[in-house]
């Protein structure tokens, strides 16, 4: 960290933890204490006293108007000061929704004004930037096994890092199915995330470690995996994984996660605090049914996660007078969640994972990797 005063912005109804604030801070060099005693709401009202290096809100996280103020405010910012709330208590709800309007850190009321003052810190200076969750993270979920959702996310993530523009290693795959080490496999890396290193609640991972356990490609790819557990339960809490990729979203533009197909207790966290989120099926009757069925669940399940869109791999619509299944079938079939088919090349996805390279070493302008590139890039066309 530099030299110069760190500035925070308290904004608190309780005139005597401002104070506590005040009296323990006073002492602190190069920290400049600001408290506006003002609840959540009313602070929410005057957006240009909000001003400084770090923002801190006291507020009641039980009462949905002080929940709206916190988005009003978070929506003003855009995402340039780093927000760390404090509050008396909070269902798992709320702290997804917390994850998913980007609050950089959330304390449990009564704190130590000392624990504050860590968490402003923490939030300025993970390998020198501030630790808002800023990575653009793409979340993959297969809607049936073997619909190669593993070899789509792979492609993904080597799609968006061949196009990201970052001064910073841009993209990082994670691989949460901690059961299996299929994206290592996949690109014939050494997985190196040991989970117990990290310990089960993910208390000990920060930036530091997480280079030490990031595996690396040479198409300059970062996989982040753990070795096949091989029928071994796994005892990371939700706190862990949730941690991974907080710490993961503080150091890399981009982010691509292959999840397992079974839930897990974090499986909503990580969805919800997605960018996007896609379901891989297959081109079958059974595969588009299960596909729009988990789109229609996740979206149900969970509102403020992003819509989920489905990707139909080994896409081979029937032609005219011919056999099977048209692309106007599929696209009723999906009800209007439809992101795109990729298409059915056996033989290049194949070479690709027998030799552990991506599909454009194989064969240039493959259709599978334009495919893919259509579905990812849609949006900014």
């Amino acid at each position: 960290m530099s030299d110069r005063t760190i500035k925070i912005q308290f904004v608190s109804p309780d005139t005597q933890l401002g104070e506590a604030m005040r009296a323990t801070l006073v002492s602190a060099r190069r920290v400049d204490l600001s408290v506006l005693c003002l609840d959540v709401e009313s602070a929410a009202e005057q957006p240009k006293a909000l001003e400084g290096d770090v923002l801190v809100i006291d507020m009641d996280a039980n009462r949905r108007a002080q929940l709206i103020a916190l988005q009003k405010i978070m929506t003003s910012l855009g995402g340039r000061t780093p927000v760390i709330v404090l509050t008396d208590g909070f269902d798992d709800a709320v702290g997804r929704w917390f994850l998913q309007i980007r609050i950089t850190d959330f304390l449990k009321k009564p704190v130590r004004p000392e624990d504050v003052l860590g968490a402003c810190l923490k939030a300025l200076v993970p390998d020198g930037a501030t630790a808002t969750r800023s990575a653009q993270t793409f979340s993959f979920v297969q809607a049936a096994g073997g619909v190669g959702n593993t070899t789509i996310a792979i492609e993904a993530a080597l799609q968006i890092l061949q196009t990201a523009e970052v001064d910073r290693r841009s993209t990082c795959l994670i691989d949460l199915d901690f059961h299996t080490d299929a994206c290592a496999a996949f690109l014939d890396i050494e997985p190196r995330l040991d989970l117990k290193e990290i310990g089960t609640m993910g208390e000990r991972l920060d930036p530091q470690l997480l280079q030490v356990l990031l595996a690396h490609h040479s198409s300059g790819l970062d996989l982040l995996a753990a070795s096949g557990l091989n029928g071994e339960i796994c005892g990371l809490e939700r706190s862990a994984v949730i941690q991974i990729l907080e710490v993961a979203s503080s150091c890399f533009a981009n982010l691509v996660i292959d999840l397992p197909r079974t839930w897990q207790p974090w499986t909503d966290d990580v969805l919800v605090g997605s960018d996007r989120i896609y379901i891989v099926t297959d081109m079958t009757v059974p595969g588009l049914r299960c596909g729009r069925k988990l789109a229609s669940r996740i979206a149900q399940r969970l509102p403020s996660a992003p819509a989920p869109q489905v990707i139909v791999n080994r896409f081979e619509p029937r032609v005219l007078f011919g056999s099977g299944l048209r692309r106007n079938d599929v696209e009723r079939a999906l009800e209007g969640c439809f992101a795109g088919g990729v298409a059915n090349n056996y033989p290049v996805v194949r070479e690709a994972i027998d030799r552990g390279v991506p599909l454009e070493t194989v064969k240039a302008g493959n259709n599978v990797s334009a495919d893919l590139k259509r579905i990812l890039f849609a949006r900014a066309s």
